[in-house]
C-alpha cells in the first residue's frame, strides 16, 4: 500500500489509544485541565503539523483534557526558554527536550520522575529500547520517556557513486573506505570544489557529530552518572585528527566550520556526495532529494557505533496532580505501538520501542523502503549521548575546543586536554 501524506495523516488522527493496565490514580483530571506542551521544532518536515495532529487527536479520545504546544525553535532554544519559564514562575507541564538535558533538569529541581507518577507502570517504561534509556534513567528513576529519538546515519548520492565507479548500494564500511570513496567523489578543478566527498556538521550539535567518531574509536566521553567526563582520553583525540584530517590532509571534507542546518540542502544541491546527520532527517531527504538516495550505518573506526540523540518527554513539577495524570495519559497516546510507528514513518525519527516495529503499518514501510529500519538496527552498536551535570557548560567546553581544532587554533591532543582541564572544574562540586 503506497502511504500517502494524507493517509499517513489520517491513520495518525483516526488510531485507538491502545488500552493499558493502570493503577487506579488518587486524582482524576478534571474537564478543562490544560497542560502546556514545548516543543522544539529543530529538523525539516512537517513536524508543527503532525503534532498538531497528535494534540487534536489525543484530545478527541480525553476531552476534559487540552494540551497546547508551544513551538520554541531548536531544541537549545526550547531549553532555554523553558528555563527561563521555570525561573520567572510559569515552566510549562510538559516538554519535549533532549535526552542529554536530564542531568540539567534534575539540578534545577524542574521535574519528575515518571515512576512516581499515577497510572504509570514498570512493563510500560521496559517496553523502550534499552539504548534509549541510557539516556532517560539515573539513581534507580525515569526522568524522561523517549519519543523524539534518533541516531547518526550515513547518506549518500547513488548517481555520485556511480559517477566515480563505486558502486552506488554500498556503503564505506569503515574509516578508511569512507576517506578513499570520498577522494573519488570530491570534484576539484584547481581550487574550485564543486562536490566535496563528505560533509559532517560541525555546528549546532558538534560535540554529538563528534561522538560518532569517538565511539567508533572505542572510547566514551562520560561516565553513567554524569560526573567525569573523557575528554583528555588519547582515543578521543585520535578521533578528533581523523575529522581535521578530512580536509586538512585529504581535502575531501569543506575547511572550517560545516553548519548543521544547510548540510542536507548542500546534499540536495548535490555540493557533497556523502553526510552525516541524523536519521529524523529522513523523511526531508526522501521528500527533496532529486536523485537516489543510500542510507547506512556509519562507518567503523575500531568498532561501528553510534551515540543516540533527539528528545524524550519529562513532566515539570508546576504541574498540579490533574496535569500530571494528563501527561502520562498523554505520554501514553503518543508512545503506542501504532502512533511510534507513524511517528517514524512521517519523520524518519526511530520508532521507540520494538514493539511498534512489528505494526502492520510499520511493516509495510520498511518492505518499501528498507532504509527507515537502518538506525533501529544500528541501536546494538550505540552508545548513550553525552550528558552530565552542568551539562550546558561541560558540553561547550567541548564544543569550543572542537571549533578551535576544527579552524586550525589548536592541535587535537592540546584542544580536548582544554576541554578536560575545564570540564573537570565545572564538574569537581557533584563529585561528592
Amino acid at each position: 500500500m503506497k502511504l500517502t501524506r494524507r493517509t499517513i495523516l489520517g491513520t495518525l488522527a483516526a488510531t485507538p489509544l491502545a488500552a493499558s493496565a493502570l493503577r487506579a490514580p488518587a486524582v482524576h483530571a478534571q474537564a478543562g485541565t490544560e497542560i502546556v506542551f514545548n516543543y522544539p521544532v529543530a529538523v525539516g518536515g512537517p513536524i508543527t503539523r503532525l503534532i498538531d495532529t497528535l494534540c487534536t487527536g489525543f484530545q478527541q479520545e480525553n476531552p476534559g483534557i487540552r494540551v497546547r504546544p508551544v513551538y520554541a525553535g531548536s531544541y537549545q532554544d526550547t531549553l532555554t526558554k523553558t528555563l527561563t519559564a521555570l525561573r520567572g514562575g510559569e515552566p510549562p507541564h510538559v516538554a519535549c527536550l533532549l535526552s542529554a538535558d536530564m542531568f540539567t533538569l534534575i539540578d534545577e529541581d524542574a521535574v519528575l520522575a515518571w515512576d512516581d507518577l499515577p497510572g504509570v507502570d514498570r512493563a510500560w517504561i521496559a517496553g523502550f529500547y534499552p539504548g534509549f534509556l541510557e539516556n532517560s534513567q539515573t539513581g534507580g528513576k525515569t526522568w524522561g520517556i523517549p519519543f523524539q529519538r534518533s541516531t547518526i546515519v550515513l547518506y549518500w548520492n547513488k548517481d555520485a557513486f556511480r559517477a566515480a565507479g563505486l558502486n552506488p548500494d554500498v556503503a564505506p564500511a569503515n574509516w578508511a573506505q569512507q576517506i578513499e570513496f570520498a577522494q573519488r567523489l570530491t570534484r576539484r578543478e584547481g581550487t574550485n570544489v564543486s562536490q566535496w566527498g563528505i560533509q559532517i556538521p560541525s555546528s549546532g550539535f558538534p560535540y554529538w557529530l563528534f561522538q560518532g567518531l569517538t565511539t567508533q574509536n572505542d572510547v566514551r566521553l562520560m561516565n553513567p552518572e554524569g560526573t567525569q567526563v573523557f575528554y583528555g582520553d588519547p582515543k578521543v583525540a585520535e578521533a578528533l585528527q581523523y575529522w581535521m584530517d578530512l580536509a586538512t590532509r585529504h581535502r575531501v571534507h569543506p575547511p572550517g566550520i560545516v553548519e548543521w542546518g544547510t548540510t542536507p540542502r548542500d546534499f540536495f544541491e548535490k555540493k557533497v556526495a556523502m553526510m552525516w546527520t541524523t536519521t529524523g532527517n529522513l523523511t526531508n531527504v526522501r521528500t527533496n532529494a532529486s536523485f537516489p538516495f543510500g542510507v547506512g550505518v556509519l562507518p567503523a573506526g575500531r568498532r561501528p557505533g553510534s551515540p543516540t540523540g533527539g528528545g524524550n518527554i519529562y513532566v515539570f513539577k508546576a504541574a498540579n496532580p490533574a496535569q500530571r495524570e494528563a501527561a502520562v495519559k498523554f505520554a501514553k497516546y503518543l508512545t503506542t505501538p501504532e502512533r511510534a510507528a507513524q511517528w517514524g514513518i512521517d519523520t524518519g525519527y526511530v520508532a521507540v520501542t520494538p514493539a511498534a516495529w512489528e505494526t502492520q503499518a510499520m511493516r509495510t514501510y520498511v518492505a518499501g523502503f528498507p532504509a527507515a529500519a537502518v538506525a533501529r538496527d544500528q541501536l546494538r552498536d550505540a552508545v548513550a549521548e553525552l550528558s552530565t551535570h552542568d551539562n550546558q557548560r561541560v558540553t561547550k567546553a567541548l564544543n569550543d575546543n572542537l571549533e578551535a581544532a576544527l579552524t586550525g587554533r589548536k592541535e587535537a591532543a592540546r584542544a580536548m586536554q582544554d576541554a578536560q582541564t575545564e570540564a573537570d572544574r565545572l564538574l569537581r562540586p557533584f563529585r561528592r
